[in-house]
């Protein structure tokens, strides 16, 4: 009897421990932990935020190599200390009009100079030595229109400061400083001083067209990165913009338009000496496209590494 009162008394216990306490399964379905799981969910619990992007860990997506690199060319650049790049470009067009108008008799990037030479090719006649200088100069003149409507129109619907857009901007203008330099050099174009004697010859139009182009895509570029003191390829509002400030005797540090363009003066000044000296010692101009495309090349690369804007 004592044997099966204690069997009895065990079931007793069992069916009553069964009863009071809940199984895991019950308190799963009541939204509950289940004991002995609250330690080890802790331990597993993700943040509820992502690191990188700061979204929500049901929002954010793991970012391939892809991913990333279209981020990065998609964004907007600074435009702290551009104007370091666009007196680059200053020196670049000194450089190039320099040596254009040694061996052609016209400019690619001033074209205040090729209006008169146009208004003087009207009203002279063939009496002067030069009686169609100024058909390059109509030519370059127009092809510098032209490139202002491209440039222009690319980087409105590229925005104007994306990276990739930038990099594009200047990697065609650079390309074809290149190719005009090659087209030279391997005389599909004459480009020996001594032996430019005609007055006109209409190979000469195909370099003239091709660096007006391009000249044109820096003033547009000066443009989007609110740099007009610093137009690259005049110098006639630049000068006129500096007489007339009404704070050009403050010190240096207050006034940095007044600086950005006395250097752009002085920058066109030097790359147009240095473009005349090396034109002359050289006496072809192949070797001073080969360098200006290698300056702006530098322009290109710049851009791919330029600060993020915040």
């Amino acid at each position: 009897n004592m044997i099966v009162d204690k069997e009895i008394s065990k079931e007793m216990r069992i069916s009553h421990d069964t009863t009071a306490r809940p199984s895991a399964a019950d308190d799963v379905e009541r939204g509950q932990t289940p004991p002995g799981l609250e330690q080890g969910a802790q331990q597993i619990s993700l943040p509820s935020k992502c690191a990188k992007c700061g979204q929500p860990m049901s929002e954010a997506r793991p970012q391939g190599h892809g991913k990333q690199m279209k981020s990065y060319l998609d964004a907007e650049v600074t435009t702290d200390h551009t104007d370091a790049l666009m007196l680059m470009c200053c020196v670049i067009s000194g450089f190039v009009d320099s040596t254009i108008y040694h061996a052609y008799g016209t400019f690619v990037s001033m074209q205040t100079g090729n209006t008169i030479f146009i208004g003087l090719g009207g009203s002279t006649g063939h009496s002067t030595n030069k009686p169609y200088g100024w058909a390059k100069s109509l030519v370059s003149v127009g092809c510098f229109v032209l490139g202002s409507f491209f440039f222009s129109r690319f980087h409105r619907i590229f925005a104007p400061l994306r990276r990739r857009t930038l990099i594009t901007s200047f990697f065609i203008q650079t390309m074809i400083i290149l190719l005009t330099a090659a087209l030279i050099q391997t005389d599909v174009v004459n480009g020996t001083l001594s032996t430019i004697s005609s007055d006109i010859d209409w190979q000469q139009a195909i370099p003239i067209a091709l660096l007006s182009f391009q000249s044109a895509g820096q003033i547009v570029a000066s443009r989007a990165l609110s740099l007009s003191e610093i137009p690259s390829v005049v110098i006639t509002s630049v000068l006129c913009d500096l007489a007339s400030d009404p704070q050009l005797f403050v010190g240096i540090p207050r006034n940095a338009k007044r600086n950005r363009r006395i250097l752009a003066f002085f920058s066109i000044l030097v790359g147009a000496v240095a473009g005349g000296w090396l034109t002359t010692e050289t006496g072809s101009i192949q070797w001073s496209l080969w360098l200006s495309g290698g300056l702006k090349f530098m322009i290109t690369a710049a851009w791919s590494m330029w600060p993020q804007k915040v």
